[in-house]
């Protein structure tokens, strides 16, 4: 059984944690080793974490799985009317059990619940990633691509997808 706690600073440890769990297994056949821990540094370092939090307002969530910590969710509000859920991720052994579904809609709870008019939310993902059929699955739509330069040399490659909240 899924549930799903709002993150605080608190948190942060449990996301890196998280994240160190599902980073190799979501991208080890996509990107170069080099990217893969530079790229995690950039975004899992715990400062960066709690920078993410504090300074750009990411809203984080946690996900459980029969009350463990099984996955994360971060929100941003890019302006009004757009928000942008930055990282979607669950440990790779529970892929398949419903708990990517459980993300998407709890995340568009959230926001409905916040934010009561029509919003949209857009995400990245890379463009070699099997989660684009999901996204797809779940409404999102291909709406661009993207090489967005990340420093030292990487890029990501990603498609920008897009799914509208009218109720």
């Amino acid at each position: 059984m899924f549930s799903i706690k709002k993150a605080t600073v608190d948190d942060s440890s449990t996301i890196h944690s998280l994240a160190s769990r599902t980073w190799s297994d979501t991208y080890g056949n996509i990107l170069s080793k080099e990217q893969l821990e530079y790229m995690f540094d950039m975004m899992y370092a715990p400062e960066n974490i709690l920078k993410q939090m504090n300074e750009l307002h990411h809203q984080y969530f946690i996900i459980y799985n029969n009350g463990e910590p099984s996955g994360y969710l971060s929100i941003e509000k890019k302006e009004d009317g757009l928000f942008n859920f930055q990282k979607i991720y669950s440990l790779p052994e529970i892929h398949g059990s419903g708990i990517g579904r459980y993300i998407i809609e709890q995340g568009i709870a959230y926001l409905k619940n916040t934010y009561p008019t029509p919003f949209t939310i857009e995400l990245y993902v890379n463009r070699h990633n099997p989660a684009v059929g999901f996204y797809k699955h779940m409404g999102f739509k291909e709406v661009a691509t993207r090489d967005h330069h990340i420093g030292n040399g990487y890029y990501m490659n990603d498609y920008i997808m897009e799914i509208r909240i009218d109720d």
